[in-house]
């Protein structure tokens, strides 16, 4: 059965298409910094024994035509891997907020769209971008069945004393007004690799998924019990464009006092803070090359980024009543050496001590950053939502 993933993000989609049950993608790729300057599409496969990778950069303004340029790269007539759009049965797409509509993996239909729109407002970054996606899947692979795959679903697990908002309980009852939790696609698929790796299933993990979003989850037994991102995904760590946790009396201030309506609000919080907002750069690469150029204020907003994660670890560890392992992921915490250091230092309380020379080494496996002698394991262990997707696509 092929199966073929679009992964939308803020401003990147990942694909791959596999052939299930086969766990090996028949050709993978990456459309990054979309919308930015200097925006990229790569694509891999092996066709024969040869590999084969192509990475371009063009003018890619929106998901749209991303996913248009990506057709015609699966289906070339020289590299390609399929002859016909009509040969994918399957697309199975990532979806950030199901709200209380969407608890499990759905097969798109007319209906499931419309409420698909109810959404928005929820993920206003990331869900009409996914539903961009359906649009054109559906118009260029016109026999596949679409099917939505969402991240809220990892964290039906979490108690109610961790899902609920001290507001009057009608705002739950009436209003469904919770934490719903994002990147559960990832936190899921790395949390259950860790444990693989440990070979211990009974296990309380802290899992970091740092991206253009960023998330942290508290995972006892595979089963998640916290995460940093609430009724939608703007709270919790500190991100590209989004700001994280921050007191509700500032948006307060800024429609009483500053004269701002909920809109400009909205976009505020949403798309022009976070990194972007301390430093200009929303992508962590840049930030990191303003530090290395003396740039004081990309320093600040590493040192306010990492500070963040490391709350939330001390406060995950104490709800665990303990750890096994802490859990890098995505394309900063797979990637960014300097953030790993910076998280981890001044954690030997609780038995996180930081290997500087393994940090340093890259690789695309599970592997171990922490010193010999420490009771808890750091792991780098790279994400594949994708692969979580087919097969929760295959299991439909």
């Amino acid at each position: 059965m092929n199966i073929f993933v679009i992964n939308s993000g803020s401003s990147s989609i990942k694909y791959q298409l596999f052939k299930m049950p086969s766990s090996v993608p028949v050709c993978s790729g990456l459309v990054d910094r979309i919308g930015l300057e200097n925006a990229t599409v790569s694509y891999k496969t092996i066709i024969n024994g040869e590999g084969y990778s192509i990475t371009r950069k063009i003018e890619i303004p929106d998901h749209e035509t991303a996913i248009k340029e990506v057709s015609r790269l699966i289906t070339d007539a020289n590299t390609g891997v399929i002859k016909n759009p009509d040969d994918i049965e399957i697309i199975g797409h990532r979806i950030v907020h199901g709200g209380e509509y969407f608890t499990t993996t759905t097969v798109i239909t007319p209906e499931v769209k419309e409420k698909l729109k109810l959404t928005f407002q929820l993920a206003p970054l990331h869900n009409p971008s996914a539903y961009m996606g359906i649009e054109v899947a559906e118009k260029t692979f016109k026999k596949a069945k679409q099917i939505a795959v969402f991240d809220t679903a990892f964290f039906k697990t979490l108690p109610a004393k961790a899902y609920r908002y001290a507001i009057p309980n009608n705002f739950y009852t009436d209003y469904n007004i919770r934490v719903y939790g994002f990147h559960g696609t990832s936190h899921k698929y790395v949390s259950t690799q860790a444990i693989a790796y440990l070979n211990k299933p009974e296990s309380k993990l802290i899992t970091i998924h740092l991206g253009n979003g960023c998330s942290i989850s508290a995972v006892k037994n595979g089963e998640a019990i916290d995460t940093s991102m609430g009724f939608g995904p703007l709270d919790g760590l500190i991100m590209g464009t989004r700001s994280g946790s921050i007191d509700p009396t500032v948006i307060f201030y800024l429609v009483n006092q500053l004269g701002y309506d909920m809109a400009q609000v909205s976009n505020l919080l949403n798309k022009r803070s976070g990194m972007l907002g301390l430093t200009g750069f929303s992508d962590m690469r840049d930030i990191t090359k303003a530090i290395t150029e003396g740039n004081t204020e990309a320093k600040l907003a590493y040192e306010m980024y990492a500070y963040r994660i490391k709350k939330f670890i001390g406060a995950y560890a104490a709800i665990l009543n303990g750890l096994d392992a802490i859990v890098f992921t995505a394309g900063v915490g797979e990637n960014d050496t300097m953030i790993r250091k910076m998280v981890c230092a001044n954690l030997d309380y609780l038995n996180i001590n930081l290997d500087e020379e393994k940090n340093n080494i890259r690789g695309n496996n599970i592997r171990e950053i922490n010193t010999a002698d420490t009771q808890v394991k750091i792991l780098v262990v790279p994400t594949n939502e994708e692969l979580e997707i087919a097969n929760q696509c295959y299991r439909l």
